[in-house]
């Protein structure tokens, strides 16, 4: 065979591969972003909550005790 063709075969085959491994680095990342959107929706949920003061008793009325 022409040495340019093996050339060119090889060249195509390594891009393929690097093609491969991008898109698996792409969807790990995809991943990993998708992952700490959820913890900081989370996290962004948790922090606008408002505990509630206690309704009866003589404590927790008027300052939340449980902060």
């Amino acid at each position: 065979m022409d040495p340019a063709v093996n050339s060119a075969v090889s060249a195509s085959l390594v891009m393929q591969q690097a093609q491969t491994l991008q898109q698996a680095q792409m969807q790990i990342f995809r991943e990993a972003l998708d992952t700490q959107q959820t913890q900081v929706n989370a996290l962004m949920e948790s922090a606008t909550t408002q505990s509630r003061l206690a309704s009866e008793g003589n404590v927790g009325t008027q300052i939340n005790t449980y902060a």
